[in-house]
């Protein structure tokens, strides 16, 4: 059994490593690889924060689109429509008085209050105050930086009686080309109730 084993690796005695051209020839193929990938890595290192903000900005739309379609589906009626950059509409609310930052027990009621929305500067703000009331209250800015502050709502039929308000909001893109538009809308849900 020995003999066999060392005629088996008699022969393997001579290759003992690589020699030096094997060795510069692989490390010029790892140059020329890793000049082809690093503009690739360098290129998507420097495009991250522009995709960061991107993905944040339509986070922060969709929440305060979810937000304002909400509180339109709990509406009663839209008292006012006149422009595509406000709306006031009477909602039930959970907080202890109108423009109150109290919170209802989950036994209580909700109440009704005038909640508007209106859009700005790129800035919308939210008004909550008592019903048939257009002015005080605590006025909240819920969402900055969207381009098209005159255009964000729109009524279906019409702006005097509107049975659905669709929201849409259009923020800038980081990368320079248009903008991230996202849209919904909401038909009142309460509104067959009494004001």
């Amino acid at each position: 059994m020995r003999r066999a084993l060392r005629a088996r690796f008699a022969g393997v005695r001579g290759e003992a490593g690589i020699t030096l051209t094997e060795l510069l020839v692989a490390s010029a193929m790892g140059v020329v690889l890793m000049g082809a990938v690093m503009p690739l890595l360098v290129g998507a290192l420097r495009a991250q924060p522009s995709i960061s903000q991107k993905s944040a900005n339509i986070q922060t739309a969709r929440w305060v689109l979810e937000r304002m379609t909400r509180e339109l589906r709990d509406g009663i009626v839209v008292d006012k429509a006149t422009s595509t950059s406000s709306v006031s509409f009477k909602t039930y609310v959970r907080h202890a008085t109108c423009g109150g930052t109290t919170l209802l027990a989950s036994s209580s009621p909700a109440i009704k209050c005038e909640v508007t929305y209106s859009c700005a500067a790129g800035t919308c703000t939210r008004r909550e105050t008592a019903p048939d009331v257009y002015t005080g209250g605590s006025l909240t800015t819920i969402f900055s930086g969207i381009s098209n502050s005159a255009n964000v709502f729109s009524y279906t039929p019409n702006a005097t009686a509107p049975t659905y308000v669709g929201v849409t909001l259009a923020i800038p893109n980081p990368t320079g080309s248009g903008a991230l538009t996202v849209s919904d809308g909401a038909s009142l849900r309460n509104a067959t109730l009494a004001n």
